[in-house]
């Protein structure tokens, strides 16, 4: 940037440091090589408009697809609530969080933005969001679940403050991370069942006593909603189950095409006075427009017109994602079986899944300089599309159907990995043209792009009643999203360099960020027992006091106000 203008391509071109390798776009050579040098500000303006459009991407794959498909996972492999919580569920929740960090952590000039990102995510949801939810709803928070995900939330903050201290990681050391998640999820386990184990046996003393014993309440009765998902507050696509209804009854109720659409066959039913003769069977054609129909209009006739405008802008978005991810439905009795789409999927998930891959590197690979990899799957994919097609049926799904949700995680998994490649590139980008830290631009936008999705979700579950649900999945998801996030990207750097990684040194922002985390921490882990566990509305107000001063305090040190 002390460049002049005209130079500033050149210079992009240049210089192997400006390269951009592992995303689909060089921002920096769009930046400066697209448009003339006095055009440059519209180009970042597009970018950072894209940048937005690329955080609906980031949450809209996690919340419709890649967590629906974790929940059938647990639920076909037979998993309790609290394995599901802790694993399947939180990576769900923090899919987003964990990529952006992964994607981070792998490349050594970005790791400050995933440094950035987790610490102020940690921040912001421990003062905002905690703060918010104990303004709409005050409640008595469960003591042992609190103190607990607390004390191990500190010990990972102040494991990444040494390891930023001393400015290098080992292979132990991040083998660590994952280490520390395994105890935190046998904790859980272990916590959730001791519970059961002391609630039976009271059950068993009042029954063998006769006389009344009062409800065995423990503070450990918040294990089991621990991070439930929270984009199960959203409208799913596919609500509707397949119904047995009479076509007159339906013209007199308005409705016959909405159900025609949502149903795969009108069969005999109940009410024998609606019963058709013949029943009637919906064509392929049909299942697989409908199917690929994002909008239900019996939802679409009760929203707002912005909602109306924002998922006029996002249908192509999702259009896209539901030709190529597959999402199986446990709840369902077809278990969201569509025999076109599903077979069309085959064919269009492992075609994405080479393209978006390392932006692509191994799709355009080519056997022995001449055949390419993408039309080896292609041609993959339609075999095997055809001999699903032609061994199943539109009514009843395949015994293996359950496979395709493995299929939808996997898929789902890259597109997310893919947006946050390109984030990650374009916040570094900007930091380059703002002269902005990594450290800042990642606890402030990438930290409030991840976050403030689940920030609202944790504000309407309270709203809803269910305000220690809420507190469950702030503590937990973060847990989760530090100690995957740095151990899963440190590794896919050693695996690429050196088994030692090396951070660039810490500055003094970075002490601000950590410092204010663990003071947030110390301060709720002192002040909210003293409160005997009652979050009340003067502590939220408290809350969101002191993550505005942290904010006042952070870029008064990036901007050179505070300095040592």
């Amino acid at each position: 940037m002390n460049l002049s203008a005209v130079d500033r391509c050149a210079f992009v071109k240049t210089t192997p440091d400006c390269s951009m390798e592992d995303s689909f776009i060089n921002y920096l050579k769009m930046t400066f090589c697209l448009l003339p040098p006095d055009l440059t500000p519209l180009t970042i303006t597009l970018c950072i408009i894209w940048l937005l459009f690329l955080f609906i991407v980031l949450g809209l794959t996690a919340s419709k697809f890649f967590c629906p498909n974790l929940s059938a996972i647990s639920s076909t492999l037979r998993l309790t609530h609290n394995v599901a919580g802790v694993t399947f569920l939180a990576l769900g929740n923090g899919a987003p969080d964990v990529f952006s960090a992964t994607v981070a952590f792998s490349r050594p000039h970005t790791a400050g933005l995933a440094i950035g990102a987790l610490f102020g995510a940690g921040i912001f949801v421990t003062t905002v969001v905690a703060g918010a939810v104990s303004l709409v709803k005050p409640f008595t928070v469960a003591s042992r679940p609190f103190l607990r995900d607390v004390i191990f939330y500190m010990a990972a903050v102040f494991w990444t403050v040494v390891i930023l201290y001393r400015g290098t990681i080992s292979l132990g050391e991040t083998l660590g991370y994952l280490g520390l998640y395994v105890v935190y999820v046998i904790t859980v386990i272990a916590s959730a069942y001791i519970y059961s184990h002391q609630k039976h046996s009271a059950t068993r003393s009042s029954i063998q006593t006769s006389t009344h014993v009062p409800e065995f309440q423990s503070s450990e009765s918040d294990d089991e909603a621990i991070l439930i998902s929270n984009s199960s507050i959203q409208e799913d696509y596919g609500n509707n189950h397949n119904h047995c209804v009479h076509p007159t009854k339906l013209f007199r109720w308005g409705v016959l095409r909405e159900s025609i659409q949502s149903s795969v066959c009108v069969c005999a039913c109940i009410d024998s006075e609606y019963c058709p003769l013949l029943p009637y069977c919906e064509s392929t054609s049909s299942i697989l427009l409908s199917s690929l129909n994002p909008v239900d209009s019996r939802i679409w006739r009760r929203k707002s017109w912005r909602w109306r405008a924002i998922k006029i802008l996002k249908m192509p978005l999702e259009v896209l994602l539901l030709l190529t991810v597959p999402v199986v439905d446990p709840d369902k009795e077809d278990r969201n079986w569509r025999r076109p789409l599903n077979c069309l999927h085959l064919t269009t998930a492992p075609l994405v899944c080479v393209l978006t891959f390392r932006s692509g590197e191994y799709g355009m690979y080519r056997i022995e300089d001449q055949f390419p990899v993408w039309a080896l799957t292609l041609l993959f994919g339609l075999f095997l599309s055809a001999i699903v097609f032609l061994t199943t049926t539109n009514n009843h799904p395949p015994p293996y159907h359950s496979l395709f949700s493995l299929l939808g995680f996997v898929v789902s998994a890259i597109w997310i990995s893919a947006a946050a490649l390109e984030v990650v590139s374009i916040l570094h980008m900007l930091g380059v043209v703002f002269s902005l830290s990594n450290n800042l631009l990642g606890l402030t936008l990438l930290a409030w792009g991840n976050s403030i999705g689940d920030s609202f979700s944790d504000v309407t579950i309270a709203r809803q009643g269910y305000p220690q649900m809420a507190i469950s999945a702030c503590f937990g998801g973060i847990i989760f999203n530090m100690l995957i996030g740095v151990g899963i990207g440190c590794l896919m750097q050693m695996f690429n360099n050196e088994p030692v990684v090396t951070f660039e040194p810490a500055g003094l922002l970075t002490w601000v960020l950590a410092g204010s985390l663990g003071l947030s921490l110390a301060l709720s882990f002192i002040q909210v027992p003293l409160r005997c566990f009652h979050m009340g509305r003067s502590y939220g107000i408290f809350l969101l006091l002191f993550y505005a001063v942290f904010l006042l305090v952070a870029l008064l040190t990036e901007f050179g106000f505070i300095h040592t």
